[in-house]
């Protein structure tokens, strides 16, 4: 139940970093919704490792594999299986890793609640296991354009440590957001973030930052009351990403340091629609979208593998010192905006859905 996410579109993502493959299984999609295979595909690309030369150099084409459930490009409303087949494994990259917990990852924590580990790579707790997110969510973009079309889900590197990157939520582009390895949306910041992912890598470090998303021309009413609310889905879904620390939405900690008066988003008839003057709730109120743009953040830490030698513990309780070795991301926010991207279109989608099967029409 732990791989399993969404309430009506439900994905369940599966493999290890260094097994055969990893995927997803998809439940819900409704029948009739045109998906095509180059869609997922693009999404994959965006993701995979090798794309410059400031990610990972693993070599894998991440190419997908529909197994079922969609026929001449129809959706059957039956599960739909996606395969990406594991062709750059290395497990032996792995060996010391394997009997030494690394610092900040999941190798202790998973032999605590297992008894047992995937030592190479990680196993589940890699990063890797997020292309059956992206392939799920490829599908559900489509869904998405089907619906309701319109809606757009951009997500952009807000920050690297200290150096912040200045972007408009309403008006950054998918194009200003793809045309640098870094994948920020701002071109002033470019050259400057990438001297610091290169600094920090060859010094053998790594370093985190903060992901920014927008949804924009979502649609008023989606949220649950009380526990489904939209704001605690999409945190749930943002800290579920390998890697997050943390999550704010609209006017996140700093609005702790306006008043009410300051803070609160005047209501206004616009062109003869319920709107906003302000944005500080950031395109939720009481759980449930408002029709402005839904803005939120989500912090990164830094890469836990690092080639520092660091002190550790090995499984048979001896203390020791350990250094990273493989090929791993010295920052993981460029291959991360579109798994931001990817897990909002998963909670969109789901309570599209949920709204649609309970919504009286008057």
């Amino acid at each position: 139940m732990s791989s399993t996410f969404g309430q009506l579109f439900r994905i369940h993502t599966y493999g290890e970093s260094h097994g055969g493959g990893v995927g997803v299984i998809i439940d819900g999609c409704p029948s009739r919704v045109p998906v095509t295979a180059a869609a997922i595909q693009r999404e994959l690309n965006r993701r995979r490792p090798g794309q410059s030369d400031l990610v990972t150099p693993r070599d894998e084409a991440d190419a997908a594999e529909i197994l079922s459930g969609i026929h001449d490009g129809l959706t059957l409303g039956t599960p739909i299986s996606i395969l990406v087949r594991n062709t750059d494994q290395r497990p032996g990259a792995y060996d010391e890793m394997a009997v030494k917990y690394r610092p900040s990852h999941a190798d202790y924590t998973y032999d605590a609640k297992y008894g047992i580990q995937a030592p190479s790579g990680g196993g589940r707790a890699s990063a890797r296991e997020t292309i059956g997110r992206v392939a799920g969510a490829a599908v559900a973009r489509q869904v998405l354009d089907f619906l309701h079309p319109g809606i757009e889900i951009l997500a952009w590197v807000k920050s690297i440590q200290e150096l912040a990157a200045t972007v408009d939520p309403e008006t950054v582009t998918a194009g200003t957001i793809e045309s640098n390895p870094v994948r920020t949306g701002d071109p002033a910041m470019v050259e400057t973030l990438i001297e610091r992912i290169k600094a920090i890598r060859a010094a053998g470090n790594s370093v985190g930052g903060v992901i920014e998303c927008v949804i924009r021309h979502c649609p008023p009413g989606l949220g649950e009351p009380v526990f489904d609310k939209l704001e605690a889905d999409l945190a749930k879904a943002m800290l579920s990403i390998p890697a997050t620390k943390g999550f704010e939405i609209g006017s996140g900690f700093a609005g702790t340091l306006l008043t009410g008066s300051e803070h609160n988003d005047p209501f206004r008839m616009i062109d003869g629609r319920v709107r906003t003057t302000s944005n500080r709730s950031g395109g939720v109120q009481g759980g449930i979208s408002n029709g402005e743009s839904i803005v939120f953040r989500v912090a990164f830490k830094p890469t836990a593998t690092i080639m520092i030698s660091q002190k550790t513990v090995t499984s048979t309780g001896e203390n020791t010192e350990l250094a990273g070795k493989g090929r791993h991301d010295a920052c993981v926010l460029p291959r991360a905006v579109p798994i931001v991207e990817a897990m909002a279109t998963l909670v969109l989608t789901d309570h599209l859905l949920r709204q649609r099967t309970h919504r009286h029409p008057r």
